[in-house]
């Protein structure tokens, strides 16, 4: 535990926010409660060239639509005044034209940037909250939060704790992704089972596979070297293990992926 280095964050969103505690290896890590946050809003392109029903439908098609039309050879800066003013200008053309009210500068500015108001008193609170929580964990005075706290101030005060659990397949904080794969595959065998699973597969393109120090299969200037290893049975590769960690590197990969691997 004396290597362990806590995480205490916390977030808002209107009169929405959240505190968290975060112990590496113990509590779940970003990665595992992804699904807690909400996709950013889209519209479709359709409803905003032909049904615009809300000012921030006019705002985005002149962001997206009328931009691209009729200044295609700039690239749209969202921190240069002429335009936004420029989006905001054309925004409010199109919301005449359908009988939409609403379109003021400020929303066009929160629409293009996707700005989300900041409410003083949700601030406040979860920022109080992450530096109790701080507090806990340095003086040990008192248990600390187990793990997520959620806060909704919209309809009055409402607060709920939860102990989230760790994934046991999550490819940052657990002891490896698995992937099982027939005794006798070979090393791209291996490789393309990778790339189709469910995990694994969206966060790979062309992967560089490593066991220990040995470099499987490497890209790059040891792709010559390594490359005669793909035809070569993977448990020849491995000494004969049937169960062993492998890491796996990726261009899309900010740090290297264990992968457990086990020949059935």
């Amino acid at each position: 535990m004396s290597t362990i280095k806590p995480l205490v964050d916390g977030g808002t969103e209107g009169f929405k926010g959240h505190a968290r505690v975060i112990l590496p290896g113990v509590t779940p890590c970003f990665e595992c409660t992804l699904w807690l946050f909400p996709p950013q809003t889209k519209f479709p392109l359709c409803t905003l060239a032909e049904t615009p029903r809300t000012a921030a439908h006019c705002i985005e098609y002149a962001h997206l639509i009328l931009w691209s039309q009729q200044r295609s050879n700039e690239e749209f800066d969202t921190d240069n005044d002429e335009h936004m003013q420029w989006v905001y200008n054309n925004a409010v053309t199109r919301a005449k034209q359908y009988g939409i009210e609403g379109v003021t500068y400020q929303l066009t500015q929160g629409v293009v940037k996707n700005i989300i108001p900041a409410i003083a008193s949700t601030n406040a609170i979860i920022s109080a909250v992450c530096v109790l929580e701080a507090l806990k964990i340095i003086t040990m005075c008192s248990a600390g939060l187990n793990n997520y706290m959620m806060y909704t101030g919209s309809q009055g005060i409402y607060t709920h704790t939860v102990a989230y659990e760790r994934d046991l397949q999550c490819p940052v904080c657990s002891a490896g992704v698995e992937l099982m794969a027939p005794a006798e595959s070979t090393l791209q065998q291996v490789i393309d089972l990778m790339l189709q699973h469910p995990v694994l597969g969206n966060m790979l393109a062309h992967p560089s596979v490593s066991y220990g120090t040995k470099q499987l299969y490497a890209r790059g200037i040891y792709e010559a070297d390594t490359k005669p290893n793909l035809s070569r049975p993977v448990a020849e590769l491995l000494n004969g293990e049937a169960n062993t960690l492998l890491t796996v590197n990726d261009k899309k990969l900010n740090v290297p992926l264990r992968v457990r691997l086990r020949l059935k």
